[in-house]
């Protein structure tokens, strides 16, 4: 259950950059001229934010299993 939740959260976090990156491009693109050139890295930056954070829970829980599958391997060792 664990894997699959790990699974989800990449998942997630590959969908919602593409997510965000399609709807820079559906609602500024259209109309781009020198201000979205000035402000487009930082609409970028706030559409990437989601994703961002959910690969840090994804790194977070992969981080979380692998400590517990060391300490019980370590566990059956002694």
């Amino acid at each position: 259950m664990k894997k699959l939740y790990l699974y989800f959260l990449l998942f997630a976090s590959i969908m919602a950059s593409i997510g965000g990156i399609a709807l820079f491009i559906i609602l500024y693109i259209p109309d781009f001229d020198i201000y979205w050139i000035i402000v487009s890295p930082i609409i970028i930056a706030l559409y990437q934010a989601p994703a961002a954070y959910l690969f840090y829970l994804y790194k977070k829980a992969k981080h979380k299993i692998q400590t517990e599958e060391s300490e019980a391997s370590e566990g059956d060792q002694t």
